[in-house]
Formats: C-alpha cells, sequence, structure tokens
C-alpha cells in the first residue's frame, strides 16, 4: 500500500485555482476594493485608493496538481540547497514554498572532474557531474527527515535512458517524505546518440510519458534554453502527462583557464546560472505559459521581488530561487514575506492576480521567428 502523502493546505481558493494561469478575462482587473475620499463640491475627483490588507490576509498558496500545494510560491532550485537539511540550522526551511533537492540519479555517481564551478560576470558556471549517493542511499538517508517537514520536497531526477528514469521514480513512489518528482531532461540519451531528452521533443514527451505511467506523484518536468523553439517541446511535455513545467535549467557555456592555454572547467563545459540569464528564463517562460495549460514554475535569475513580480507577470505561478542562495540562504524566505507585504500593499487578497499581467491576449509569435531583429 502507498504511502499517504501529506498536503500543505492553506487559505480559501480565489476564482482561478492557485497554480492555474488565469485566462485573458481572469487576468483583467477584478473589481477593485477600493474606498473613496471624501470630495468636497466642485472638487475635481479624487482617484480612490486600494484598502492595504495585512501580509497575513493574503493567499500565496500554488496548487501544481495531484494533491500537491505550496505555501507560498518561492521555492528553492535543484543543486543550490542540498538536501535541505544542510540549510537547517541557518533558514526555518517550513517557511519555503518547496524545495527541489539535489539531483539523483539510479545509481551513485562522483561527478565531473575539478575544477567545477567558476563565476562569471552576472552569474557562475557549475560542471557539478549530479554528483550524488544514488536513490536508494537518498532515500534511507534523508526521506525520513523530510516526513517532519511541513514544506513539500520533490526529488530531482536525471538519468541517462528512458530506463533510470522511470526506475528512480518507481523507487520514489509512496516513500513518505517525497512530495513530488522534478525530472531534470537535459541529460544525454544514450539510447539516442547522446542526444538531450530536453531538446528533442520526442524525447521529452517519451521520457515523461514513461514517468508518468509509473508513479502517481505530481510531476514536473525542467526544460532547457539551449533550443531554438520551446514551444513543441512544452506541448510534447504537458501532452505526456506532467502536472507543470519548470523553466528553465542553465545554458551552456565555457571559461578559459587564467594561462588561456586551455578551458577552465575540469569537464569542458558549464551551466551558466545568476541574473545573467534571467531574460532567457523569461522569454523561454513567456513563450510556454502561452501554449501550455499547465503550471510554469521559473528559474533564473531571481535575486529580489522585483525579479519575482516579472517572472509572476510573464506567467509563472511560482519561482525557484537558485545561484543567489549560495550568496543569502535567507533569501527565499524573505522573498515570500516581501511578496505578503507587496500584494497587501496593493490590496490583493491573492498573489494570483499578479500572474500573467504581461502576456498578450493571444498566443504571439515565438521569437525563432526573429521578429526582435528586423530593423
Amino acid at each position: 500500500m502507498k504511502a499517504r502523502r501529506r498536503v500543505v493546505t492553506g487559505p480559501g481558493r480565489s476564482a482561478n485555482a492557485p497554480g492555474t494561469r488565469p485566462t485573458a478575462e481572469s487576468r483583467a482587473p477584478a473589481p477593485a476594493r477600493f474606498v473613496a475620499r471624501p470630495v468636497s463640491r466642485g472638487a475635481p475627483a479624487v482617484r480612490p485608493v486600494a484598502i492595504e490588507l495585512s501580509p497575513a490576509d493574503v493567499d500565496l498558496t500554488v496548487d501544481l496538481g495531484r494533491g500537491l500545494v505550496l505555501p507560498n510560491p518561492i521555492m528553492v532550485a535543484s543543486g543550490t540547497f542540498g538536501y535541505g537539511v544542510e540549510y537547517g540550522d541557518v533558514v526555518d526551511v517550513d517557511r519555503l514554498g518547496g524545495i527541489c533537492c539535489k539531483g539523483t540519479t539510479l545509481k551513485a555517481r562522483i561527478g565531473n572532474p575539478t575544477p567545477r564551478v567558476t563565476e562569471t560576470p552576472g552569474g557562475m558556471l557549475n560542471s557539478i557531474g549530479l554528483q550524488n549517493p544514488g536513490v536508494d542511499a537518498v532515500i534511507e538517508k534523508y526521506a525520513a527527515t523530510w516526513t517532519t517537514w511541513h514544506v513539500p520536497v520533490l526529488v530531482n531526477v536525471a538519468g541517462e535512458s528512458v530506463h533510470d528514469y522511470v526506475e528512480v521514480a518507481r523507487r520514489l513512489d509512496g516513500v513518505p517524505g517525497v512530495a513530488g518528482i522534478e525530472l531534470n531532461i537535459s541529460c544525454p540519451n544514450v539510447g539516442r546518440g547522446g542526444l538531450q531528452f530536453a531538446i528533442d521533443a520526442a524525447a521529452a514527451g517519451e521520457v515523461t510519458a514513461a514517468v508518468r505511467r509509473v508513479t502517481d506523484l505530481p510531476l514536473l518536468v525542467k526544460l532547457s534554453p539551449n533550443v531554438a523553439d520551446i514551444r513543441p517541446i512544452a506541448r510534447a511535455i504537458a501532452d505526456a502527462g506532467a502536472d507543470a513545467l519548470t523553466a528553465i535549467n542553465t545554458l551552456s557555456g565555457i571559461a578559459v583557464a587564467p594561462d588561456r592555454k586551455r578551458p577552465l572547467l575540469g569537464n569542458i563545459y558549464g551551466g551558466l546560472s545568476g541574473p545573467a540569464i534571467k531574460p532567457v528564463a523569461l522569454r523561454i517562460v513567456y513563450e510556454a505559459a502561452q501554449v501550455v495549460t499547465i503550471p510554469v514554475i521559473a528559474i533564473g535569475g531571481v535575486t529580489d521581488l522585483g525579479d519575482v513580480l516579472d517572472f509572476l507577470a510573464v506567467g509563472a505561478v511560482a519561482v525557484q530561487v537558485g545561484t543567489a542562495i549560495f550568496a543569502d540562504p535567507t533569501l527565499p524566505v524573505r522573498l515570500a514575506d516581501e511578496l505578503a507585504v507587496e500584494c497587501g500593499r496593493r490590496g490583493l487578497a491573492t498573489y494570483r492576480d499578479l500572474i500573467g499581467t504581461a502576456l498578450p491576449a493571444r498566443t504571439g509569435q515565438p521569437s525563432v521567428k526573429g521578429v526582435e531583429y528586423r530593423p
């Protein structure tokens, strides 16, 4: 018998279920809860003033489907927060919206040769190589601790074949403390000559469908930015049964050693993350949110409340904080508090009124069309 999963519940829902992208009609400004200032006869009309709310009265819950409800839309990204326990003395983990733990594979991996990390202008390159003890060891070492937390923990899963992903998901299914799975499909598919699952719509759909068949856990799939057009890949993943998309994974890049005689990283290539990739992440979230009806969670360069608001505006229902955690592990908790304060200041009873405000009324052309480069 599968263990009963813990569901984080929150205040009552608005007309748009949490975690769903509002329709064009629902994105229109809701009837304002205003109070008009008294004016004297003949005086010019005064604009109404929104009634401010207490942050505690703002609904920040996010419904990602299959019973997975986040207490707020600020999550931590895979690879930046370990398995959560590493930050237990620094952060009150139960104030987070969700934790995506370190990438986990079927068998233990020792990772890539050093050096593995280097700073870049506006970000960092990492080439860790999915170092981890393997799924069985992760379950044995961490799952019991996760059951004592209120914050949902999603296991980030990676593999080199459909079989790898399926077997890891099968072993996680029904494990107490595991609230969901996030598939990292930016991995080489050995069955297709090493082509990444994430850059081919058919392969992305295939691995998503295969995992969906073996688990009832909420399933998130992480999109790669290293593609010309994200839309067919996003649609294929949604059609294959994913409950949500996360976007984006890192961009591929290299750094050069100080002597300029070789690449710096031991594996040559690394993943670029941090503020430098935010415009790319915004574009991909913007395009994906227009072509799927499942929730989209944004990742890429979140460092302050303005970044959170930007991603919500282009259709994200939540964000993951990643690279910025290395400089300030308390940032995600603070962002959740700041979002509640901002909603209260605007008189919004739910943060969901901020979702999709920058999306077009009709699906626009993707950037691959090159329209932004016309003279």
